[in-house]
């Protein structure tokens, strides 16, 4: 028989579910206590950080670069320049899928892998949320075009009008001004986060490096509010930024020009000082390169044919460039001679046409081997001759010669502004122990004397050297910039000025100098041809390869980048100096022949005016045409 089904227990059920009941609206209520705590943290314990939290996701500082100074030479004349630019930004931020983006930007605009992997660069450096990075500078019309039609495949880039450096005089002022490039990731680091928010460029070279920070200026900010999308809804507060300070400089750009015609293209240097100041007239380094190319980034193509190039246009040589000063620096020999009581301006020496040391067979020789006889200080500085000074720097000694060359800034740096100079050598004897564990040996010294052997100079430093003996002594280091906005630059450390026992040493070796140019046998009497002024000059040429004893110089069977170097430094009027002119020419061979014509050129430019006559100014100081000493 079937078994009976049993009858509900209707009072069991109830008493389950009201059960299942109680515990589901404890659970409910659980909940809502722990929601309620949560809220009350939020609310009221974390109140201030959390709303610090939100107003950051809706508010946004936005850096606003400064406009750079600018720089002018002494006449006005602009050097460096800012111009207005459509730039191309990215905010990452709003990109999404940034690598994506940028694929697509390198095939819309058709740039080369070098281009895609310095985007990459671009944005790897530190930034603040929301703060665009500059990829592209300079956009062309065309690629402003390629990126608006794209704008839906490229989400989070916008051109943007934006200030870049410019130089409108180009390669003429390259090695003086500098440049300015985009900050690399060593330079981000120790650069200050808030100043160079938004900036993309610094000073790499030149017065755009030594002055940055009063070129950059301050930067200003923008607070704004945007939406999810992070589009900017509206600005709450603006704040401008301070531009940069305006510097002028004591380049001369029509001297600047005389200069680079002078030199013809040729490898060399060339410097104008004036010796009351310490102002740079003109800087010229050949050959030189457009700073242009770098502002907006070099290609790395353009930059190999720069670095390799045999002529080496990115070497200043000015500043850096490491010669034998040669017999441009007998004036400053003779002067220690004087001044030591080692000679007097009539002592004379026989000149066969060679030097020998006292028990010593090797021969010194003058460069005119058929010698000249007797000469004094002034037929020795006017025939530049190297027997004479042979002995004299035997008699000095290489500690009294060292010290006397120091005194004139010879193997050290000179400038106040110029920050890429070497230091250059002036040798001593102790240097020569510390350096190549030898002793100093007497022919040494001898060479030494007429500018040759370890002795090393910048053609700055051979300027400077030789505004000393136009000033009779007076240091003026120099420099670049005159104003730097409302103020003048000052010598925070300024240099003693020489001294001598008796003063007239000055003026007798400005006699001595005056004879090379206007004495009928001095060495330079075709450079100053016709002059209107007196020219204080000296000439000089220095090996670049030794030649063994015996043998004699041939250019013929010399390589063309093996030959002497030229080089001849000069003051004028010579009895009231207004400029100072350096020049050292890379294997012009003949420093009186070819270099001296140069700085004729260059004073000529300086003195005369347009009509070809001595300007009102320095009229009373030309000197009359009196003959030379003899």
């Amino acid at each position: 028989m079937p078994q009976p089904i049993p009858l509900k227990d209707h009072l069991a059920e109830t008493s389950l579910v009201n059960r299942r009941l109680l515990v589901c609206a404890a659970l409910a209520l659980l909940l809502i206590a722990v929601l309620l705590g949560r809220l009350y943290v939020l609310q009221v314990v974390q109140h201030e950080r959390q709303s610090a939290v939100s107003e950051n996701n809706r508010v946004h500082v936005l850096p606003i670069a400064p406009e750079r100074g600018l720089i002018y030479d002494r006449n006005g004349v602009v050097l460096a320049d800012n111009k207005p630019s459509f730039n191309l930004t990215l905010t990452r931020e709003r990109a999404g899928n940034s690598a994506q983006v940028l694929d697509t930007l390198t095939q819309v605009l058709g740039l080369s892998a070098d281009d895609r992997e310095q985007f990459d660069k671009d944005l790897r450096r530190g930034r603040k949320p929301f703060e665009p990075v500059t990829l592209m500078v300079g956009l062309s019309e065309e690629q402003i075009a390629h990126v608006a039609v794209n704008q839906f495949r490229l989400p989070g880039l916008e051109v943007e009008p934006q200030f870049i450096r410019e130089y409108p005089l180009g390669e003429h002022f390259a090695h003086s001004v500098g440049y300015v490039g985009r900050i690399n990731e060593r330079e981000a680091k120790t650069l200050d986060s808030t100043e160079y928010r938004g900036t993309e460029s610094i000073g790499k070279t030149g017065i755009e490096r030594f002055y940055e920070d009063q070129l950059h200026g301050h930067v200003g900010f923008e607070e704004v509010e945007t939406n999810a999308q992070g589009r900017v809804m509206r600005v709450l507060s603006h704040r401008d930024p301070t531009p940069g300070q305006d510097i002028v400089l004591s380049l001369d750009a029509h001297l600047q020009a005389a200069a680079e015609k002078a030199l013809g293209g040729r490898r060399g240097a060339l410097v104008a000082l004036d010796p009351n100041n310490g102002d740079i007239l003109a800087m010229v380094s050949t050959p030189s390169f457009d700073p242009n190319l770098f502002v907006k980034g070099i290609s790395f193509k353009q930059y190999a044919a720069l670095r390799d190039s045999i002529d080496r246009p990115l070497f200043n040589r000015v500043l850096r460039g490491l010669y034998a000063p040669g017999s441009t620096v007998k004036p400053e020999v003779a002067i220690a001679g004087l001044d030591s009581g080692v000679i007097t301006p009539s002592s004379r020496v026989f000149d066969p046409g060679y030097y020998e040391l006292p028990n010593y067979a090797h021969k010194y020789r003058n460069w005119n081997r058929s010698g000249d006889g007797w000469v004094d200080l002034y037929s020795a500085i006017m025939r530049s001759n190297d027997t004479y000074f042979y002995d004299l720097a035997h008699k000095l000694g290489i500690d009294r010669l060292h010290d006397y060359m120091a005194e004139f800034g010879l193997g050290q740096k000179v400038s106040l502004d110029l920050f890429e100079e070497a230091a250059g050598l002036m040798p001593s004897a102790q240097w020569k122990r510390a350096t190549r564990r030898q002793a100093w040996f007497p022919g040494e010294t001898l060479i030494l004397g007429i500018g040759q052997g370890y002795m090393q100079v910048t053609p700055l430093q051979l300027a400077q050297a030789t505004s000393l003996l136009a000033s009779k002594g007076a240091w003026h280091r120099p420099h670049l910039a005159t104003r730097i906005g409302d103020r003048q630059p000052t010598d925070p450390d300024p240099m003693p000025d020489i001294v001598l026992h008796d003063k007239r040493a000055w003026d007798q070796v400005s006699q001595g100098m005056q004879m090379v140019m206007h004495d009928p046998r001095g060495i330079a009497r075709a450079a100053a041809a016709g002059a209107q002024y007196r020219i204080a000059g000296k000439s000089g040429t220095a090996q670049v390869v030794a030649i063994r004893q015996g043998e004699r110089y041939n250019r013929d069977k010399t390589l063309e980048r093996h030959r002497d170097n030229a080089l001849f430094v000069g003051f004028a009027p010579a009895d009231a100096p207004r400029i100072v002119v350096a020049v050292m020419i890379e294997n012009g061979e003949a420093g009186g022949r070819v270099a001296g014509p140069v700085v004729r050129e260059v004073m000529d430019a300086w003195l005369l005016d347009e009509h070809g006559h001595l300007k009102p100014e320095y009229a009373g100081a030309s000197g009359d045409a009196k003959p030379a000493h003899s």
